[in-house]
């Protein structure tokens, strides 16, 4: 048995767990962990405003704020994202649907009919300057409002001809591309008044003749649908509708999860729920819809999640605390586990479901998470499905860059119970921890993590634990590196 724990061991809250002998059930992309910069962070314009220092209700009429394109050449920035390499940088978002894509320079300051914004040459090349400076391989969609159609209300690929070919002209490539970001809102999306499933399958078929042509060379990753679940509760297309008029031709099957929205758009969750069973599930239950419908239209294709974060329309008031950091390792444990190759999280420094802060570009505390994953998880995934406990969530890979060695991550969600893992050999133990749960700093094995001079990240290294017991605090994260496990998957 993989687990084993007697009576006395069950009624202490022990696991055992016997690393050697976790088998192997899936691997991931190199690039799984991933993330967005929205598109319209490049250029500039009304992004989601910051929350007021009060607790005073949202004011959902007033939930934008001006900002202007984010640095990419600050080398703070530049650091923080290359330690997550390689990864996949998405430049999307809905704002990206009514994007005019300058042919040339300067940019015109206002955008023609039909656009909202305009992406001016220069900053498409710091796209890309940044994308080659922290190995990051660039996915994008396209311009999709009434500027790019003809006469007849169809699409037409000048505007993404001109973005590929501005992306070759530097030397680089676009990774791969959705058609639109979300087409199931279309109808809050940029696209033209009425716009329906089968408008939308006819210009998917010029888009995939085009790409064809024009970028063979790109992944065609779609429908990229938020909204769909097994009882609908935003109003848009459904993504089955859009599969159906679209036929084959994609490459990756994308969706978008957020296990909410934030109270910029009439959300009103609570923190307490944060840590609970169902909250966290939430990522399974939209995985579940998305992959039946994977399975029926485009049977055997990756499934890559190219935005997520816990809530949209900028985040909760705690995304930008330890309190988050729980969701966003167990929701990187359960999906890898699931299969999904590639997750995007939405975004790397804009409002507050950002890894860093928009301002100053400081990690927060889920890019610390972030970081402590990328250094010990690898691409095979391991199967820890039998080491449960209430309250107790186990996943294990194989170790990152040590041949045979595994990690575990557990996830102790309780807030007032200890749980004890037990490992039959020595191991590195990596504890992530904060003095209050919506605290925006956070603790490695009782040190605050935190950048030094020059922005140098500061190492981090696992305590040595003897084999046996391994008491888990209340709300706590633990990584246990076993390097002498000597799995045979993991060699």
């Amino acid at each position: 048995m993989l687990v084993a724990a007697t009576s006395c061991a069950a009624h202490a809250g022990e696991l055992a767990i016997a690393p050697a002998e976790l088998k192997a059930v899936g691997t991931i992309d190199p690039r799984f962990q991933s993330y967005n910069i929205e598109m319209v962070e490049i250029t500039g314009g009304r992004f989601w405003k910051p929350y007021l220092r009060t607790t005073r209700a949202f004011d959902q009429h007033d939930r934008y704020s001006d900002r202007p394109p984010i640095d990419l050449a600050n080398a703070r920035l530049r650091r923080l994202a290359a330690a997550l390499s390689p990864a996949y940088l998405r430049v999307s978002g809905t704002w990206a649907n009514a994007t005019f894509s300058a042919d040339t320079e300067p940019a015109p300051a206002t955008p023609p009919p039909g656009f909202n914004t305009v992406l001016g040459r220069a900053q498409w090349r710091g796209v890309i300057d940044f994308a080659r400076a922290v190995d990051a391989e660039i996915i994008t969609s396209f311009a999709i409002s009434a500027g790019s159609r003809d006469a007849d209300g169809a699409w037409r690929p000048d505007q993404a001809q001109r973005l590929v070919d501005a992306t070759r002209s530097q030397g680089s490539r676009i990774a791969a591309a959705e058609f639109m970001n979300e087409p199931t809102l279309a109808a809050t999306s940029g696209a033209p008044p009425g716009y329906d499933a089968r408008a939308y399958g006819r210009d998917f078929r010029t888009f995939r003749e085009w790409m064809q042509r024009a970028a063979p060379e790109t992944l065609i990753v779609g429908p990229g649908s938020v909204g769909d679940s097994a009882a609908p509760s935003v109003p848009g297309i459904r993504t089955r509708d859009l599969l159906a008029a679209s036929g084959e031709g994609i490459d990756r099957f994308s969706y978008h999860h957020y296990n909410t929205v934030s109270p910029r758009c009439g959300g009103s969750d609570e923190p307490a729920q944060a840590l609970s069973e169902e909250w966290l599930a939430r990522t399974d239950a939209t995985l579940s819809v998305y992959r039946g419908l994977r399975d029926q239209f485009a049977p055997g294709k990756p499934i890559w999640l190219t935005e997520t974060a816990d809530a949209a329309c900028g985040g909760n008031r705690w995304d930008k605390t330890f309190l988050d950091t729980f969701r966003y390792l167990d929701q990187l444990g359960r999906l890898a586990k699931a299969g999904v190759q590639v997750v995007m999280h939405n975004t790397l420094a804009a409002s507050d479901y950002g890894l860093l802060d928009e301002g100053t570009f400081r990690p927060r505390p889920s890019y610390w998470s972030a970081l402590v994953w990328h250094q010990l998880m690898g691409t095979t995934v391991l199967d820890a499905s039998a080491a449960t406990a209430p309250g107790l969530h186990v996943y294990a890979h194989c170790h990152r860059s040590a041949p045979g060695a595994v990690t575990v991550l557990a996830i102790n969600i309780s807030r007032n119970s200890f749980r004890t893992i037990v490992l039959p050999l020595p191991s590195e133990r990596y504890t992530l921890e904060a003095a209050k749960l919506q605290s925006a700093m956070v603790k490695l094995n009782g040190s605050t993590l935190a950048l030094a001079d020059g922005n140098e990240l500061p190492r981090l290294s696992g305590h040595a634990t003897a084999a046996g017991p391994i008491r888990l605090a209340p709300a706590t994260i633990t990584f246990l590196a076993i390097p002498g496990a000597a799995n045979p998957a993991c060699r």
